[in-house]
């Protein structure tokens, strides 16, 4: 229930939006429900005439009945054209709203990702995220074409039915709603099972999604490696627990509709035999009875109409309310805090500094047992130590990707959460591991953190980069459309398109994650040659691995299990013969 409510709420907020539409939609729906429902009554008159025409057939009110007849018919024809024309705009209404409704789901859903703190993209695969906007948005967006408008409709036409036949007949009304309560207890047994069984579908269908996303970024692994087969057998368990769960899902919404429409047609066989029990036992003369006959048939079919559309509708609006829940579960995440009232970070004057720093991923698990480094402006600081000891942990939290548990990382003395996360990162720049390039130019890519940069700078940039002479041979220069996975750089060039980025923006402080880790040694004297041009009189923290880069650095910190246990210079840390000390003969011994 507390799902339901959520979700209804989520709904909600977004169709609000939407009143003065969602009012004309609604009344024009009403009016076609109004008009569905009086057209059977002169249906039932135009019977009802036609049959005393029959019977007085050559006396003098012959023509009377017979003139009557085609009033009634008239009437009736009125009522079902108003209804279709009624519906129809009704249906365009509801549309174009629900076009916009699901579109600004998507907007708000995109931009309330790009607010969301790191660590909610570290715990959740790529794939999971992405089956927000297609299968859970797109279902929403089905049910939404269809639930909404036949939710009114059918609701209307459901209570409208009902006054009608207790206007005209309250025995007969009676008789045609008498199985209602049973049909109502059918429903919700199986209404039950569907709505687990399809929340559980979509959940496997998200898990599918994931798996698939994180195979196919590994591809290169699994065929480097002949795990296609394994590959496929993983797949399999993940897909068939989606087909059951489908099945399941499928099988009992699907069983609803059938149902109701046996059940439709069981309950047009006791009108039909009540009425003619009320015509036997002469509680209604044989002319008029026939016409109450007809009429019910049609009110029969009308009433249980509502029941059936909407048991038919059924899997898609329990999917909507599940992807409206899952929705709703992702706008209630944490979002980063800009601190709009934080001071300013001008620039860099003194100094960037970690102070005693305790910090954890889970509760119970410490990753650094309070640290305390400092970088002086205009020095670099290198962190080296081995694979798990804290180096990247540490750089998170430069930017405050991360916030720690106790102590404080300042910048000038100003604690980072006191600053407007804005100039915060406009002032740290970052070189990853693994450099991305998004879809577009080159021009686009190395100007993406700094859009109204001129081209001359661009060039300038990309020159200190030492990537300028590739970028000018390529037949359309600087205009060569790219993507990550379609790129005619190599890994080592996309490392110093990321650089030639990096310098573009100018920051105050710079942060280098193992920037030559993954690139072969000659690639790897280029990309020392940029990230000297980088580095230049800039304040930096450069996180390595090869040893060798940073032996001109200011200072060396040796990080390990979370401790800082050695630092100093290269020729310090050397004479000291201590864990740097290994780490480098052991570097030197391999190169």
């Amino acid at each position: 229930m507390n799902d339901f409510k959520i979700a209804c709420s989520y709904f909600w907020k977004y169709l609000k939006q939407y009143w003065v539409k969602m009012t004309v939609m609604i009344v024009l729906t009403l009016l076609a429900t109004l008009f569905q429902v009086l057209a059977p009554i002169y249906m039932g008159n135009a019977v009802t005439e036609l049959t005393k025409f029959v019977a007085q057939s050559g006396s003098s009110s012959a023509a009377g009945f017979m003139a009557n007849f085609y009033v009634a018919l008239k009437w009736m024809a009125i009522y079902f054209l108003l209804n279709v024309i009624a519906q129809f705009i009704a249906w365009m209404i509801m549309s174009k709203f629900n076009a916009d409704a699901t579109n600004n789901m998507r907007r708000n859903l995109f931009a309330k990702l790009q607010r969301m703190k790191i660590r909610y993209f570290d715990t959740h695969q790529d794939g999971k995220i992405l089956s927000l906007f297609t299968s859970d948005i797109d279902n929403i967006f089905n049910a939404l074409n269809n639930a909404i408008f036949e939710l009114v409709s059918q609701g209307a036409l459901f209570i409208g039915t009902i006054i009608v036949m207790m206007s005209i007949n309250v025995k007969l009304a009676l008789i045609t709603m008498a199985s209602t309560p049973f049909v109502l207890i059918i429903a919700l047994v199986i209404m039950s099972k569907a709505r687990r069984s399809l929340d559980a579908q979509q959940d496997e269908i998200a898990n599918l999604n994931g798996y698939i996303n994180e195979q196919i970024n590994g591809e290169q692994v699994i065929l480097s490696n002949g795990l296609q087969q394994e590959s496929i057998a993983g797949f399999k368990k993940y897909n068939q627990r989606v087909k059951e769960t489908m099945f399941q899902g499928q099988f009992y919404s699907g069983l609803l509709f059938p149902l109701m429409q046996g059940l439709s047609l069981l309950n047009l066989a006791i009108v039909i035999v009540g009425g003619i029990w009320l015509i036997v036992a002469d509680a209604v003369n044989t002319a008029a009875g026939l016409g109450l006959i007809v009429m019910f048939v049609q009110y029969s079919q009308t009433y249980f109409q509502p029941i059936t559309q909407l048991t038919s509708i059924y899997s898609s609006i329990q999917l909507a309310l599940t992807g409206a829940r899952r929705l709703a579960k992702v706008e209630a995440q944490a979002q980063e805090d800009p601190v709009p009232d934080g001071q300013v970070l001008t620039g860099l004057k003194e100094e960037v500094a970690l102070n005693q720093v305790h910090f954890s991923y889970d509760k119970g698990k410490e990753i650094l047992h309070g640290i305390d480094l400092s970088v002086p402006k205009g020095q670099m600081l290198a962190l080296v130590g081995p694979t798990g000891s804290g180096k990247t942990t540490t750089m998170n939290l430069f930017n405050r990707f991360y916030d720690v548990d106790s102590g404080s990382v300042t910048f000038d003395g100003v604690d980072v959460r006191k600053l407007t996360l804005e100039s915060l990162r406009a002032k740290v720049g970052i070189v990853l591991q693994d450099s991305l390039l998004f879809t577009g130019t080159i021009a686009d890519n190395i100007k993406y953190g700094r859009p109204d940069a001129s081209d001359e700078a661009m060039v300038n940039a990309a020159k200190q980069a030492q990537i300028h002479d590739f970028i000018v041979s390529l037949p359309d220069g600087y205009e060569t459309q790219v993507s990550d996975e379609q790129s005619i750089f190599s890994t080592g060039q996309k490392q110093l398109v990321s650089i030639a980025r990096t310098l573009l923006s100018d920051p105050d402080f710079l942060i280098l994650d193992e920037a030559t880790s993954n690139v072969d040694t000659v690639t790897e004297e280029k990309i020392q040659k940029a990230m000297d041009a980088v580095l230049k009189g800039r304040t930096s923290f450069v996180i390595a691995h090869r040893l060798k880069t940073i032996i001109n650095a200011d200072e060396i910190a040796v990080l390990r299990d979370g401790h800082v246990i050695e630092r100093g210079s290269h020729a310090d840390l050397l004479k000291l013969k201590g864990f740097y000390h290994d780490l480098y003969t052991n570097q030197m011994v391999l190169d």
